[in-house]
């Protein structure tokens, strides 16, 4: 008698958990907390111990629970928005599968619960640090910059590029010239990652009424903008080799990668297509994610 019920609930309660969690924008948190991880490493000279191993468990818990919930916030501010633009259409918020409410608790359970973890079991310092952040990206770039200028995604990419000062607070208990350094980096990647993206989804992001670069400054201009970014990125990601945070692996692969995303901005600029904006935008992605990589390899190389 009572298998009946638990077949046709239990479906809609996986969906709705699904839900839920396509909310965090699971892709975009992970790729925050691994640049966290390369803060608290690079942070702790040589191979962590247990200790600092379960402090730095604790601290990517924390900070992934917060960036989610930030993602979940966004998503209701956005969810008008959301409908117009194909990109975003099938999120839960714009569906209607998920009331506002819900999300609005959603979120405040996952940031009440990643601070409280850094709080007690981290510092204080990545706490505030994080829900700063969480309030920088949900508030002040959701809901001020975003719809005003079409400079949002350069100030507000301040908050995106928090991740690894929040991972070295976590584990030295403040803010190293070091972490300003990847700081920098990651604050420079952001504006030609997400206007590579903004050229091919123009009439999305033209529909939706923000003002992105392409829509108010046009595709020429905001090439242009792509290629003296990455110029300016090449030099900013050989700072930690100067720095001696960094040795020649980790040398030889910025220099790589960052003559890859120069040549997609160069070629970008002189000959578009949206085929060629998309693939330089998935090429941004595998350099960040690589060029931590080559961080992180590098660190324990001898």
């Amino acid at each position: 008698m009572n298998a009946a019920p638990s077949s046709t609930t239990s479906p809609a309660l996986s969906s709705t958990w699904r839900q839920f969690y396509i909310l965090t924008k699971p892709r975009v948190v992970q790729l925050i907390v691994f640049c966290a991880l390369i803060g608290m490493v690079l942070a702790v000279p040589g191979l962590p111990d247990w200790p600092q191993v379960q402090l730095a468990l604790l601290a990517c818990a924390g900070i992934w629970l917060v960036a989610g919930a930030a993602a979940a916030f966004n998503c209701i501010v956005e969810q008008q928005i959301d409908r117009r633009m194909k990109r975003t259409a099938w999120r839960p918020t714009a569906k209607g599968e998920l009331t506002n409410a819900q999300t609005l608790a959603f979120s405040a359970v996952l940031c009440g619960l990643g601070s409280a973890i850094l709080y007690l079991w981290v510092n204080p310092l990545t706490m505030w640090l994080t829900f700063g952040t969480f309030v920088g990206y949900a508030v002040i770039y959701t809901v001020i910059l975003k719809p005003l200028t079409p400079q949002n995604i350069v100030i507000g990419g301040a908050s995106g590029a928090m991740p690894p000062v929040l991972g070295w607070a976590a584990m030295t208990g403040n803010v190293a010239p070091e972490a300003l350094i990847l700081f920098l980096i990651i604050f420079l990647w952001t504006p030609p990652h997400f206007w590579a993206l903004a050229l091919y989804r123009v009439e999305d992001y033209r529909k939706s009424g923000l003002p992105m670069l392409p829509v108010t400054h046009g595709s020429e201009f905001t090439r242009l903008q792509i290629l003296l970014y990455t110029l300016v990125l090449f030099a900013a990601c050989l700072v930690p080799f100067m720095m001696r945070m960094s040795g020649w692996f980790y040398l030889t692969a910025a220099v790589l990668l960052n003559a890859g995303f120069v040549a997609y901005a160069f070629v970008l600029w002189r000959d578009y297509s949206d085929a060629l904006a998309r693939k330089t935008f998935r090429f941004s992605l595998i350099h960040l994610s690589l060029l931590f990589a080559a961080l992180l390899i590098d660190h324990y190389l001898p």
